[in-house]
């Protein structure tokens, strides 16, 4: 690289149409925002921080530039050294720490309790709940159902306390089913803490239950959080443990393969994708257990394609991913919305990879909408890894149409 084209870009989409320019402004920037007449930027290192090694810029610089044109250094081409910690993120993770208290209080009732008479009807009350709370997951996103189901949990908490025999095991059952549910809902809100808080709850309630479908199905969600955050490694080991357990139902199974097909393409292994998912497809005509929890294999369009469609992308083969993504969402319905949302914004970046930017920004256009209208962090991180692999052409017009299209995203961010 010749130069740093992101701060280029940067600067030039506010209008500042040189190095000179660039210096003077923000220095005029940084002296009203800092309240210090003695900020300066001058000309000569506003260019070499356009050239090929930018250097890093002070802390106090650094909080000029977001100010002045949005971006943290790191966004705008510089290298961040070792231990660099956004200003902003002190604040972040004090609220995030406040939420995780939220969140475990909604989880976690001091007790004991007074006993209560517990009817064996309400198992199948709760179960009953759970394809609704799905439903409306999907039509929904997380944050009007994060509220709902925590009570909800507690009160199977509650009631666990007291009953005994088959009620109690079929309470645990369900509580972890919701517990799983609410560990979703938090990890598609971008609350990786919190997810991984109630991915343990349903761990720890499925091996109170002793069942072993269950467990496998706590290993698989935790595999999940495991994938946003980007372990490879981490993802694979909780897969073959869910499936080193031979008493496990099909559909366990099959969760586990694609899940782990998920490890190896983090892992860059298409060879182990191809195998895994394969294998899953094969097995697939044999899920026909009723349990309550988990069906997402067979209520979901193009299941197993979908998530060989995202091994595809993460592994950097556009075609192939742009071709899968056109046939599965094909079959999606509109009342899908957050899935379908999150889908196209994978088939944008596939676009982008295979070079078709116009087709990326023409898909682009749709899914900003949904991701406005659902809240859904998992289709806005999406849309992130999209405007990455839209750098090529951020000076181009096509990429100005890109920046047009993502605004309601960015503007809301």
């Amino acid at each position: 690289m010749s130069r740093n084209d992101a701060l280029r870009a940067a600067r030039l989409r506010v209008g500042w149409r040189s190095a000179d320019m660039a210096a003077e402004q923000l220095t005029a920037h940084g002296q009203q925002f800092l309240d210090d007449r003695h900020f300066t930027v001058s000309p000569r290192t506003w260019r070499r921080w356009e050239g090929p090694r930018p250097g890093w810029p002070s802390e106090e610089t650094a909080l000029v530039l977001h100010d002045a044109l949005g971006r943290w250094p790191e966004q705008l081409g510089f290298t961040a050294p070792p231990g660099w910690i956004r200003p902003e993120h002190h604040e972040e993770t004090r609220m995030q720490n406040d939420r995780l208290l939220d969140v475990t209080a909604a989880a976690l009732v001091p007790g004991p309790l007074a006993p209560q008479q517990v009817d064996p009807a309400l198992v199948d009350y709760f179960q009953s709940q759970l394809e609704g709370h799905y439903r409306a997951d999907m039509l929904l996103g997380p944050h009007d159902l994060i509220g709902t189901l925590g009570p909800q949990y507690q009160l199977i908490d509650k009631l666990t306390r007291s009953a005994t025999g088959e009620t109690r095991r079929g309470l645990l059952r369900v509580g972890a089913a919701y517990a799983a549910l609410v560990g979703w809902l938090y990890q598609d809100a971008g609350d990786l803490s919190a997810a991984a808080f109630w991915r343990g709850v349903t761990q720890e309630i499925a091996l109170r239950a002793r069942d072993p479908h269950l467990v496998g199905y706590a290993m698989v969600n935790s595999a999940q959080v495991r994938t946003d955050l980007g372990d490879g490694a981490g993802v694979v080991d909780l897969c073959e443990a869910a499936l080193d357990d031979d008493r496990v139902v099909p559909k366990i199974r099959v969760m586990a393969m694609q899940q782990q097909a998920h490890g190896a393409s983090l892992l860059r292994d298409r060879a182990a994708v191809d195998r895994l998912i394969d294998d899953a497809d094969r097995l697939l005509p044999r899920v026909d257990d009723d349990l309550p929890w988990g069906n997402a294999c067979r209520r979901t369009p193009g299941y197993l394609e979908v998530q060989r469609a995202t091994c595809y992308g993460r592994l950097g083969l556009g075609a192939e991913a742009s071709d899968l993504w056109t046939q599965v969402l094909a079959a999606v319905p509109g009342t899908a919305r957050r899935d379908r949302g999150v889908y196209m914004a994978r088939h944008a970046t596939a676009a982008a990879t295979a070079r078709q930017p116009e087709q990326a920004v023409e898909i682009a256009r749709e899914v900003a909408t949904i991701a406005v209208e659902t809240g859904s962090a998992r289709m806005r991180r999406e849309l992130v890894t999209l405007e990455r692999a839209m750098r090529p052409w951020q000076d181009a017009p096509v990429g100005r149409d890109l920046a047009e299209a993502l605004a309601p995203v960015t503007e809301g961010s």
